[in-house]
């Protein structure tokens, strides 16, 4: 009866579940639009800025913790040479450059200039490391796993993102009580 069970569970991973690359392309996107929408807004929207910088906030950690526990060290565990592994380092690094800018782009008044050219930066930059995500590391992943593997990584992402979304906003909700 138990094996019956996992076989059942992988089928309907298979049939409803994301594999890693498909979930992790789908927040890409989800943070470009907000990051697209932020660029757009103007000075006086300060309200507007201020509420979708906080979603992208939301985003972003949920993303980064998901990569960094899970999916990058899949990678590097796969890694058959040095450029898989340099891949690993500086998408860490990568994450660690945007950790630093989004504290100064939430520290700028929402209605300034100062404002508009720190969300700027911070779009550049989530860009371009979802950019080389996609062309680079992603296409190299599909040859280091296979579909179940990143099925699996699916599963495990998904489950790991549902769980840090509730640790986030368990963790904003206790800052609004302060």
């Amino acid at each position: 009866m138990a094996a019956r069970k996992s076989t059942s569970r992988k089928k309907s991973a298979r049939e409803g579940g994301k594999d890693a690359i498909t979930l992790l392309k789908e927040d890409h996107d989800r943070v470009r639009e907000l990051l697209g929408e932020l660029e757009e807004t103007t000075e006086r929207a300060e309200s507007k800025r201020m509420k979708l910088l906080g979603t992208i906030e939301e985003e972003l950690t949920v993303h980064t913790k998901i990569e960094e526990d899970i999916f990058y060290p899949a990678l590097f565990d796969a890694a058959k040479n040095s450029d898989d592994k340099e891949m690993y380092y500086e998408a860490i690094e990568e994450h660690h450059v945007v950790d630093l800018v989004l504290p100064e782009v939430k520290s700028a008044d929402a209605g300034t200039p100062e404002f508009a050219a720190k969300a700027k930066v911070l779009k550049d930059l989530v860009e371009h490391h979802a950019e080389e995500e996609e062309t680079q590391m992603f296409p190299r992943v599909k040859k280091l796993m296979d579909r179940e593997r990143l099925m699996e990584l699916g599963e495990e992402l998904a489950r790991a993102k549902e769980s840090a979304k509730a640790g986030v906003m368990e963790k904003l909700s206790g800052m609004v009580r302060s």
